[in-house]
């Protein structure tokens, strides 16, 4: 534990369910692992203890988020380690599977560990010869590995198979090396997702149901059977990280923008996205607005929802952070940021334009209304309402035309349900109503027992 209090710095995107590691090397310099490009965390962690970033590890090519390497490189200099089976178009130190690198005091060994793509490598952290821990990226996760299927359904199995070969032949470290994911509780990389970020190999061969498997066969139907869905903007990220992301030379701002600019805007193919809370939006909102309320997840659902081709424009609530919207847009590739409503929805409406409204509504409201759950599957199955139709988020837009008339959405909170009503309600529904809850606040008011069991999922 030594090591892991004093050197290893974890960077935490809840958000995206995702950790980045700086590691202190002890003379001023660090190694940073998976970093984002969002680095304002790394770079407070880096400052804080007066470090300069001389290395940037890539696990892999990443599916959700944009690398921070190539603006490491660019900002501290940062030698860039990273699989040369890669591809990767910018200057990088190209390693493959046992090429060790000095790190001036400890070495870092790349092992190969295709599977979550084919690249993949893990690295491999020593002290001489103790082995300290591994970082092993979208290979071997908490409980669980990374998804196989992000390069097609053809190669789905062929990877998975590849997976458990490369869990393996991880397993046959020490029980006591570290291990240190990248993908963890809440990443739409990990299948299933995990609940803790950090383990150990032994404890991993003590707790993962995957590692449990008896045979490779059965290790891969478990793996693919737990597969959801995921955001649409994974399929184009790992070309945009091949070919290396643009470096930002200063921190992107929001242009204050008028009424009537943000309406030309929405006419000529922009999207207007509302981050306010969700209550804000169901009280008053530009009609056509799509709400994602700001918060961890808002990049996830930016990027499952919108395209990144289309100008955006955003209206926010007195005290939001700026620079929040735009950094969780620029880590995952959506920089055409038009700007914000200046003065927000008063300025609207001082325009002489009339808001669009959402009933939000308490779990004892609801009357008799469809019941439409926009979870996940899987949350979906673990307990829903009874009588109630699951439609993904994610999915929604596609399917828009089938939802049932006049029916309350709900989520677990009501964020996501709200999003979904601003589909809808873009879609022509007119009736929509928003659970202000969830699926336990929706039964007990009724004083039903949720059930279990994915009846009432759309495929």
């Amino acid at each position: 534990m030594g090591f892991l209090e004093d050197h290893l710095i974890p960077l935490v995107d809840e958000g995206l369910g995702n950790s980045a590691y700086l590691v202190d090397l002890g003379d001023g310099r660090a190694l940073a692992v998976d970093a984002s490009r969002d680095l304002r965390a790394l770079h407070t962690a880096a400052e804080r203890r007066g470090l300069t970033v001389a290395y940037a590890a890539d696990t892999h090519l990443h599916a959700d988020f944009l690398s921070g390497a190539v603006q490491l490189g660019h900002d501290h200099g940062a030698s860039i380690l990273a699989s040369a089976a890669g591809g990767r178009a910018f200057n990088h130190q190209g390693l493959a599977d046992g090429d060790e690198v000095d790190l001036g005091g400890l070495t870092m060994r790349a092992l190969a560990t295709p599977g979550h793509t084919d690249e993949h490598l893990s690295f491999l952290l020593l002290d001489g010869r103790a082995e300290l821990g591994v970082f092993t990226g979208g290979s071997l996760i908490v409980n669980s590995a990374a998804r196989t299927d992000l390069l097609g359904p053809e190669r789905t199995e062929e990877l998975a198979r590849a997976q458990y070969r490369s869990l393996r032949r991880l397993t046959e470290l020490p029980d006591g090396t570290a291990v240190w994911p990248t993908h963890g509780a809440g990443s739409f990389c990990s299948a299933p997702p995990g609940t803790e970020r950090t383990s150990s190999i032994g404890a991993q061969k003590q707790a993962n149901p995957l590692l449990a498997a008896p045979d490779e066969d059965t290790f891969v139907s478990q793996l693919i059977a737990s597969l959801g869905t995921y955001p649409a903007y994974f399929d184009r990220l790992g070309e945009v990280n091949r070919r290396g992301p643009g470096v930002v030379t200063s921190t992107p701002l929001l242009t204050e923008l008028s009424a009537e600019q943000v309406r030309l805007l929405g006419a000529d193919g922009g999207h207007v996205v509302d981050v306010r809370p969700a209550a804000d939006y169901a009280a008053g909102h530009i009609p056509g607005s799509l709400s994602i309320p700001l918060r961890g997840q808002f990049a996830t659902w930016l990027g499952w929802l919108l395209p990144d081709t289309a100008p955006l424009v955003f209206v926010t609530a007195d005290g939001q952070d700026l620079s929040e919207i735009v950094w969780q847009a620029y880590k995952i590739g959506y920089e055409r940021l038009a700007g914000r409503l200046a003065g927000g929805m008063d300025a609207w409406t001082a325009a002489g334009h009339r808001p669009a409204t959402t009933e939000f509504v308490t779990a004892d409201r609801t009357d008799h209304r469809p019941y439409v759950d926009v979870r996940q599957e899987s949350e979906f199955a673990a307990g829903h309402v009874p009588g109630a139709v699951n439609i993904e988020l994610g999915g929604l837009a596609h399917v828009a035309a089938e939802a049932p008339e006049g029916a309350i959405v709900a989520c677990g909170h009501g964020e996501r349900a709200m999003t979904a009503a601003s589909l809808l309600e873009r879609a022509g529904h007119s009736d929509v109503a928003v659970l202000d809850g969830g699926p336990v606040d929706f039964a007990s008011a009724h004083g039903e027992k949720l059930v279990q069991g994915a009846e009432g999922a759309r495929p």
